[in-house]
């Protein structure tokens, strides 16, 4: 499996980085390949092409970012608790990881319908978290019993995603992780029964 040999994560951690200071356009293969240490040639041994390497990239991490926030939210026991955890760990791990920031926010979004249908559909592990939250917190009389998740999903996912892009488009400035609590604050107040 090309995603156990050790130089697939390598290529994939490079081209973070490259795309994120050169942007997707101008991010060509020879690059990623100097950044990661290898030859040209060895990047065609694990990706397709450009596109296949952005993909994988967006699906590595994501990986680790459903992981990290399924760790995180475990043993906590309510709802409220468990999507101010999500809320406060998306907003940690790309505060943490600059490149990474401004590749999920700024050039994950291509034009290329093919490119968004696949991005979507990597996105779906982490769309589903935020529904059994939810739906969890429906049960529980947490949340309203008439919540619509759907609408829900798409406000959490929607709010957190814009904060992160704004502040990205803002260099930055501030702190991204203090804004978990006012956010949680919001959709609480919103989701309430």
């Amino acid at each position: 499996m090309k995603k156990a040999k050790p130089k697939y994560m390598q290529i994939i951690d490079a081209a973070v980085v490259v795309i994120a200071e050169n942007g997707y356009h101008q991010a060509q293969v020879s690059k990623i390949a100097k950044q990661a240490g290898v030859a040209d040639g060895t990047i065609y041994l694990y990706f397709k092409n450009k596109e296949d390497i952005l993909i994988s990239l967006f699906e590595e991490k994501m990986g680790v970012f459903v992981e990290k926030i399924e760790k995180n939210i475990e043993g906590k026991l309510t709802a409220t608790e468990k999507l101010l955890v999500l809320i406060e760990t998306h907003l940690s791990l790309l505060s943490e990881d600059h490149h990474l920031a401004i590749v999920t926010q700024l050039e994950l979004r291509q034009s290329i319908k093919e490119l968004r249908l696949k991005i979507n559909n990597v996105l779906k592990g982490y769309l589903q978290v935020i529904d059994k939250i939810l739906i969890e917190g429906k049960e529980t009389g947490e949340f309203s019993k008439d919540l619509d998740v759907r609408l829900a999903r798409q406000m959490i996912f929607g709010t957190i995603d814009e904060t992160v892009t704004s502040w990205v488009m803002n260099e930055e400035k501030y702190d991204l992780k203090a804004l978990a609590p006012q956010i949680h604050r919001m959709f609480i107040k919103g989701f309430g029964s």
